[in-house]
């Protein structure tokens, strides 16, 4: 194939085509746990977080909510991915060699906020949120109560039912309950057995201990039965421990995914160019910004499963 303007624009357009087929092979998750907000800026500023919405009986005058001060910063951060073609590889007409990269393309494309998502949610432990603290943290403070929404608990029965306490007990700087009910519990493939068996069987192995500390566990129906959904996420496997419930039934979901510029097909395909001439090599690739960051705490709670 004679390497002009016209070929390599053909060759263009058949790898575009290719990304828009991986696109459509992608099944991204993040949408269930985290609202997605245009960006139009180097970044973005929720100034918002921290005002939980909530009707009051009107007495007097109105109660007026003032956003946070020192609000919420989240950068949008640049992400590439690329290939090289080799010009004798086009040439030879045996550039197809290279359609299996171009469609994985379109496919990491789709799945990129996926990855910036759940990469947010495991750093939750240790990455801040509007108030400062850790997203989950021992130590929130609404008016002078301090309150936690973590736990270094394993995934049990027990420790699930303790986070779905602790969600549904939140209250605002009134003492007046959120109203929260936690719906999507998030683990890694090496959770997904017993978080089935909490949120799925019909009954479950109560543990009973006696007046000589024996322990014994006895099958009983499953109360917590579809209590909660639960979503397995291959991306969290580098914290075979760690899990999470959500309450993702709010306009407000748990987490962000920030969007400056969605994933574009990108080509360096000038024959001139200075590239080709000392290397003979044409570039594809695909260019994206954005990043995910926290909404409210109150809307999640996490543990290590580290243990006690």
């Amino acid at each position: 194939m004679l390497v002009n303007s016209k070929n390599l624009m053909g060759i263009q357009n058949s790898f575009n085509t290719l990304f828009n087929k991986g696109i459509g092979m992608a099944k991204p998750t993040w949408e269930q746990l985290a609202m997605l907000v245009p960006s139009s800026t180097r970044s973005e500023t929720y100034a918002w977080l921290g005002a939980m919405p909530g009707l009051k009986e009107w007495i007097g005058e109105r109660v007026l909510q003032k956003l946070q001060a020192n609000g919420y910063t989240l950068d949008n951060k640049p992400f590439e991915d690329s290939v090289t073609v080799n010009r004798d590889d086009i040439e030879d007409d045996t550039y197809g060699v290279y359609a299996p990269l171009v469609q994985g393309m379109g496919t990491a494309a789709t799945m990129w906020p996926d990855e910036l998502v759940y990469a947010a949610l495991a750093a939750g432990f240790s990455e801040r949120c509007y108030d400062g603290k850790p997203f989950f943290s021992a130590d929130h403070m609404i008016g002078k109560k301090k309150i936690s929404n973590m736990s270094t608990a394993a995934l049990d029965v027990e420790s699930y039912v303790e986070a779905r306490t602790a969600i549904m007990s939140y209250t605002n700087e009134k003492e007046k309950p959120l109203g929260l009910v936690p719906n999507l519990l998030v683990v890694p493939p090496s959770l997904e057995g017993i978080a089935r068996k909490i949120v799925k069987a019909e009954n479950i192995a109560q543990k009973y201990t006696d007046a000589d500390g024996k322990v014994s566990y006895v099958p009983e129906s499953n109360v917590y039965k579809d209590t909660a959904e639960v979503l397995v996420v291959p991306q969290l496997a580098a914290a075979p421990k760690a899990w999470f419930l959500l309450d993702t039934t709010k306009a407000i979901k748990p987490l962000i995914f920030q969007r400056r510029k969605a994933p574009e097909f990108v080509a360096m395909t000038d024959p001139d160019d200075y590239r080709v001439f000392m290397h003979k090599e044409f570039i594809y690739g695909v260019d994206a910004r954005g990043n995910a960051g926290y909404t409210l705490w109150q809307l999640a709670y996490g543990s290590t499963g580290a243990g006690k």
